[in-house]
């Protein structure tokens, strides 16, 4: 039985055993061939699908493809992505990724695909939160049968793979990471260890601005409960640490987030709690989940606002574990038994009253719009505590290595999701046409507006990536207002009034795809390419898509 007494020594005596770098090693490559089986087919058509299926997963593929190569070719102007042309700061209008991009670059320079950028971070996101999650539990509970356990259950939980289309939220190794970093900081309070906390947690703002604030708000908790139990609130060193990190975390941040800053000084752009309320969890998400081992469920249940069932053996190991720490390590059957009931209880948005409270007291809450993915805090603390759990029940059964095997057989077969990810289409070749002419903006057409989808622009990111011209096209959370004022003057270009809003900008390119025509409008825009054709100079046409330089304009 470890002591819980409040002497540093005692908190000492609780290291993981060393493992070195032939563990680690051994724990990346278990982790990569866990998720090249649970994302199959990614790691075997690297290139060659993705989620093209809807506009969130064209808009990530598009997103992480161009932070890499900005990162590459230009670093210092990679929030001026090209869309919405010419307004700038446009990475700025939603999630930066700039976490995701990183991990892309070297797939993105080696291949200069797209896809097999977005799909080179899904993987490694997979890897590192499973390689964090076991090292957490292992630094936790000395046992690295229960801490692989822990690592499948986070890792490859049911929550992850409804968010496939979402880059950002399949960035979770920072959680993990972060606690670590405090767990470790706490037991021995030096300033390097405060540092590497500052860090973990700055690694995962950057990847995911959501999951940031959640270290924020986790690592917070953390703060006060080990404090409390330990009784360090005059503890110099403590705070000096705490103090580390801080400064650390937002000096490593901070510059991210200027563009986001002034995008919100200058468009006046913030989140109501209004909002929230349709995108809250009620009970039966909780019991939703896309997995095979799951999905019988689903025809029982009301209807459900999100996929939150953090799997059936976590949850019972979780609240086994527990029981467990409560008797063994009564600090972190604290914090993290407190950090998954009060996840569990702000996740059901402002009709809960929690998350009312805490967007009035937090001023990071008005950043926030999903309550529901406090969901993710949920598994997060009850696979945390199911290696508790799995570390009692192995060390009673006769045959360990077996019980291991089995109920990790068992685990895996729970959650695991055939993923539905759709081979992709070939660069059409107008793109090619484009890639190769001098530098210069395009409008896309048809120029989609609200009545019938501003989420179809994602399309015409996507293919950017093939030549990364400016757009005037767009999508993103933030739409600009000029942008909506615009939107119908510019659907049926080209016009007189279409004309004297892309003359000043100098916009020189225009795309046609025919096929995105119905008869009628394509019979009009033909009547009209015609009759603007002195100042259309055609450059390809394949009766599919046709491209013009736009070298004049209608007086």
């Amino acid at each position: 039985m470890i002591s819980l007494a409040p002497a540093e020594q005692n908190h000492r005596t609780n290291r993981a055993p060393r493992g070195g770098w032939h563990e680690a090693c051994a724990v990346v490559i278990v982790s990569a061939i866990l998720a090249s089986v649970f994302t199959y087919p990614i790691a075997f058509k690297l290139g060659r699908v993705g989620r093209v299926d809807n506009g969130d997963g064209q808009l990530s593929i598009w997103n992480v493809a161009w932070v890499a190569h900005a990162l590459a070719v230009d670093p210092l102007r990679v929030f001026d992505a090209n869309i919405f042309y010419p307004h700038r700061g446009t990475l700025a209008y939603s999630e930066n990724n700039l976490g995701a991009g990183v991990l892309a670059v070297p797939v993105y320079l080696a291949t200069r695909n797209a896809y097999a950028a977005l799909n080179s971070a899904v993987l490694l996101s997979f890897i590192l939160t499973a390689t964090g999650m076991y090292y957490l539990v292992r630094y936790l509970t000395r046992d690295r049968r229960a801490a692989a356990m822990s690592a499948i259950w986070f890792a490859f939980c049911p929550y992850i793979f409804a968010r496939t289309a979402h880059i950002q939220l399949l960035m979770t190794a920072g959680l993990p990471f972060s606690m670590l970093a405090f767990h470790r900081m706490a037991d021995r309070r030096t300033p390097g260890r405060g540092a590497a906390l500052g860090v973990a947690m700055a690694a995962q703002a950057l990847c995911c601005g959501y999951y940031g604030i959640f270290v924020i708000l986790m690592v917070g908790v953390a703060i006060v409960v080990v404090a409390f139990t330990r009784r360090l609130w005059a503890d110099t060193r403590y705070w000096m640490a705490i103090g580390v990190a801080a400064v650390v975390s937002i000096g490593l941040v901070v510059p991210a987030y200027v563009p986001y800053i002034a995008m919100r000084r200058d468009t006046g752009f913030h989140r109501v709690i209004g909002e929230t309320v349709r995108y809250s969890a009620n009970w039966s998400s909780y019991l939703a989940s896309s997995s095979f081992a799951h999905v019988w469920l689903l025809p029982y249940l009301p209807k459900w606002t999100d996929v939150l069932f953090p799997g059936g053996l976590v949850t019972i190991f979780g609240v086994t574990g527990l029981s467990i720490a409560r008797g063994r390590r009564s600090e972190l059957a604290l914090l993290y038994g407190g950090l998954a009931a009060t996840a569990f209880w702000t996740s059901f948005g402002p009709s809960a009253q929690l998350y009312t409270a805490l967007y009035a007291i937090v001023p990071v809450f008005a950043w926030l719009r999903v309550p529901s993915r406090f969901g993710l805090i949920v598994v997060f603390g009850l696979a945390v505590l199911a290696g508790f759990a799995v570390s009692e029940w192995l060390a009673r059964v006769r045959r360990p290595a077996l019980a291991l095997t089995m109920l990790g057989l068992f685990a895996g077969s729970e959650l695991f999701v055939r993923l539905n990810i759709p081979d992709v289409p070939p660069v059409q070749p107008v793109y090619r046409t484009l890639a190769a002419l001098p530098p210069g903006a395009v409008i896309e057409m048809p120029f989609f507006y609200p009545e019938v989808g501003l989420h179809q622009h994602t399309k015409y990111m996507l293919a950017s990536t093939s030549h990364w011209m400016p757009l005037v096209n767009g999508y993103s959370d933030y739409i600009p207002p000029d942008f909506l004022a615009n939107v119908h003057t510019l659907a049926p270009f080209p016009s007189r009034d279409a004309f004297k809003i892309l003359e000043p900008n100098r916009v020189r390119y225009a795309v046609f795809h025919m096929d995105g025509y119905n008869t009628e409008n394509r019979r009009d825009v033909l009547g009209r390419l015609k009759e603007f054709e002195a100042y259309l100079r055609p450059l390809y046409d394949d009766g599919e898509a046709r491209l013009y330089e736009i070298v004049g304009s209608p007086p």
